[in-house]
């Protein structure tokens, strides 16, 4: 088993979004460099986990995903709120109705439970799908600036900007640990069963 020597920081990061929107995707996408287009939408939570470094530290993310925010979870929701250090707010560029979900519902409520200092980034999903968008980059981006929160399209069909959305959340997740503004993990967290993570019980 993996002890906390062989990591320096270690990062729960939750993906957030109406179902649908590619929840499963961008965190299969961000986590094992996969896409799977049959990948059946998530009941309950999910998971996977990544080690990267930055700026020559290692920095283990688990990467959680929720069944989109479905009404029979939103106890689990609310606590997984509570469990993480970064939170990706998701939406599908195409589809007008998970832009107004997510300013609508997912951001007041994020607000009402997550961590203070939490890292929160939105990303639009589906920019390979252009010809179909319904919603600007510039919405997306003045929703994001509104709050204070970070803002990036990507597709995690072809990986288009995934991979720096992913480094840039874990970059700024060492900033506030670095700067103690946020806790970091301990050994116990590898074990996704592990009670200190509140939002399995």
């Amino acid at each position: 088993m993996e002890t906390s020597k062989e990591y320096d920081y270690l990062f729960k990061l939750l993906v957030v979004g109406q179902s649908g929107s590619g929840l499963s995707s961008i965190m299969e996408r961000m986590g094992k460099d996969k896409f799977n287009p049959a990948h059946v939408r998530t009941i309950g939570v999910d998971f996977v986990i990544k080690t990267i470094d930055v700026d020559g530290k290692r920095v283990k993310i688990q990467i959680w995903d929720t069944s989109g925010g479905r009404e029979r979870f939103r106890t689990i929701t609310s606590s997984y709120y509570r469990g993480a250090n970064g939170i990706i707010l998701v939406y599908d560029i195409t589809d007008e109705e998970s832009f107004t979900h997510l300013t609508k519902h997912h951001i007041p409520e994020m607000e009402m439970h997550a961590q203070p200092n939490c890292v929160k980034m939105i990303l639009g999903n589906k920019s390979d799908l252009a010809e179909s968008r319904a919603i600007s980059t510039e919405r997306g981006k003045k929703v994001a600036d509104k709050n204070g929160y970070k803002f990036m399209e990507v597709s995690a069909k072809t990986g288009d900007n995934t991979e720096k959305a992913f480094l840039e959340l874990a970059t700024e997740f060492k900033i506030k640990v670095d700067s103690k503004l946020v806790g970091v993990g301990t050994a116990a967290c590898n074990n996704p069963l592990a009670r200190c993570c509140p939002f399995l019980y």
